[in-house]
């Protein structure tokens, strides 16, 4: 994707010593009983250990299977962000089945294998979904607790607007009221303008269609048109879950956090209260066999809840090692099936990412520094003496969503939007060559428009091949595999070419790279393009989904209590039934800190 000059610059980077305080030995723990175990220090887990840890008398062990983010300097470079996943050692580097719906192609599957999770390593876009996302979760679960009107209150203890790097004015490119000023994790608009902001902004004005959004962060703002990029980052710096809301706590005596310890299973410590319900309070896990500490296991047990953040793959398999899903399938692999679920690791749901190449004019995109180790350097120096320029900031500027005309064939029988105010496709500019998987050419200059799916049909699985928890499991989102997602991913090119067909491009957009691209001008061939190209934009959810508590389906109930279990809750991605309409960092944040209310409410 981005130069070889570029990625051996990084990967150097990569070796920095760790500084962390943090137990890097799960050997090094003195007590194995706490109040809560926390499985993975990601962006929901780092929430709770900070929010349940307000209160002195509390004990709390987060067990992290990947590494320390302490040290990796690559990590805080906000324009590094596609840089450190796949296949580095922050990564879990997962592969997702062959995809029938993408001409059976494989590819990577990034998550992120370091404290912070994914918020660490994900290209830093901030947001929390529309207000009808939540309301959707409210109607499903039964719990008015998840409306909108009752979220948005978390905006404030977790979000910490902060002025852009260049502080220039920002009036008119977001909205002070939707915004928290005083939380956690630090989110800033762009502060190094890329030559295609004049010509994006220009574009809104002359082509009715994309009109300017002054604000993309949600909630009951309409997310609809292009505007600013909101990234969390500060400073010129990412701001993780770990940079955060871990920091921010980390002198908390009843907090204790273990990295290369990776959950080998839940285990059972017996009959819930409640008939027919099995209890998890013990927690078995290993040190990475990285470490000198080897691969032995120790148990730990929560006096009052264990909680699972492992994320939308991890959190699954988990509750399969542990028992907890189809029995069939269990049986299968040779795990004794403790609580019949067969949901779990089901309803997998993604967004899909396709990147459309454009040659243009000059040299003015970020290709050339990207290819030049002295000019990738200087940048690098820069960030690394002042925090600014463009390795502090994001490789985006602006973006925007976007609806299916309302007579749309479509939108019948139904609409999967969440409702007539969330978009349908997502579109997101940057003046580089970006293609997953794919290296850059040696010569020319580009800018690539990304279309997202953003409210996908197809639902995959995430299964466990064998009872050994080091096997990775089987995911498979099947992808496209709906006429309304291909059909939508279509649109979405038709879209970005009327977009490009404004006057504001004319003297910069030589034309459509890459011949299936350029060829791509029918349905059919467009269908073929699409198929060909279209990866992940890394947003799974929906594994360990959310209903009712009287409901018969689903896997966690409105409180993310497992159902069918004591003691065993889930927080993050996985417990979403539908893939919000946004990127998902911003709503995982939210969905972890009114969970850490309903956990202190249930613990009085």
């Amino acid at each position: 994707m981005f130069s070889p000059t570029l990625l051996s610059f990084v990967l150097a980077s990569l070796i920095t010593p760790s500084l962390t305080a943090t137990l890097n030995q799960p050997s090094q723990i003195k007590a194995l009983t706490y109040d809560y175990i926390i499985v993975g220090g990601g962006t929901a887990g780092l929430v709770l250990a900070n929010r349940l840890t307000e209160d002195p008398t509390v004990t709390v062990l987060v067990l992290e299977a990947g590494v320390s983010d302490q040290g990796l300097t690559n990590l805080q470079v906000p324009f590094l962000g596609p840089t450190l996943t796949p296949n580095t050692i922050v990564d879990w580097n997962y592969t997702v089945t062959p995809q029938p719906g993408m001409n059976g192609r494989s590819f990577a599957y990034p998550r992120g294998r370091v404290l912070g999770g994914s918020s660490s390593v994900n290209y830093l876009f901030h947001q929390f979904g529309t207000d009808e996302d939540w309301n959707r979760l409210a109607s499903i679960s039964g719990d008015i607790g998840w409306n909108w009107t009752n979220m948005k209150k978390y905006v404030q203890k977790h979000e910490k607007f902060v002025p852009p790097i260049d502080g220039h004015n920002t009036a008119g490119q977001f909205i002070p009221s939707l915004h928290g000023f005083n939380g956690e994790v630090s989110v800033s608009l762009p502060g190094n303008n890329q030559t295609i902001d004049p010509r994006v902004l220009a574009t809104t004005k002359q082509l009715a269609e994309f009109p300017f959004n002054q604000d993309t962060s949600g909630g009951d703002h309409s997310l609809l048109g292009i505007g600013f990029l909101q990234s969390s980052a500060g400073g010129g710096v990412r701001s993780s879950s770990s940079t955060s809301y871990l920091a921010n706590a980390s002198n908390r005596p009843g907090l204790t956090v273990v990295v290369n310890a990776p959950v080998t299973k839940l285990l059972s410590t017996g009959n819930g209260k409640a008939k027919g319900t099995v209890a998890f309070r013990s927690v078995e896990f290993r040190a990475s066999p990285a470490t000198p500490a080897g691969a032995g296991t120790l148990t730990a047990t929560a006096r009052k809840e264990v909680i699972l953040s492992a994320g939308t793959v991890g959190s699954a398999q988990i509750l399969q090692l542990s028992g907890i899903g189809d029995p069939a399938r269990l049986k299968s692999v040779n795990v004794n099936s403790l609580v019949a679920n067969s949901d779990v690791g089901e309803n997998l749901s993604d967004h899909t990412l396709l990147p459309n190449l454009f040659s243009v004019q000059g040299n003015l995109s970020f290709d050339g520094v990207l290819r030049s180790a002295d000019l990738s350097q200087a940048a690098f120096e820069q960030w690394a003496q002042n925090k600014t320029g463009m390795f502090a900031n994001n490789i985006v500027n602006n973006y925007g969503f976007a609806r299916l005309p309302s007579n749309s064939p479509l939108l019948k029988p139904t609409d999967p939007a969440a409702g007539p105010k969330s978009p349908h496709f997502e579109m997101i500019t940057s003046n580089v060559y970006f293609n997953p998987g794919i290296p850059m050419p040696p010569t020319g200059s580009f800018m690539t428009i990304v279309t997202v799916l953003s409210c996908p049909t197809s639902r995959g699985s995430i299964r466990i091949k064998s009872n050994n928890p080091t096997d990775a499991p089987q995911i498979n989102p099947n992808y496209l595999s709906t006429a309304f997602d291909i059909g939508t991913m279509i649109e979405s090119v038709k879209a970005i070419k009327r977009f490009i067909a404004a006057p504001a491009w004319k003297d910069y957009v030589i034309g459509p790279f890459g011949d299936a691209f350029a060829a791509a001008t029918s349905d059919a061939s467009i269908e073929s393009y699409v198929r060909g190209l279209t990866t992940t934009i890394f947003h799974p959810v929906g594994t360990a989904s959310m209903s009712s508590k009287a409901a018969k389906n689903g896997v966690v109930n409105p409180d993310l209590t497992v159902k069918g279990t004591e003691g065993l809750r889930v927080v993050d991605a996985s417990v979403f039934p539908f893939v919000p309409s946004t990127h998902t960092q911003g709503p995982v944040y939210l969905l972890a800190e009114r969970a850490a209310d309903i956990i202190k409410q249930a613990n009085q």
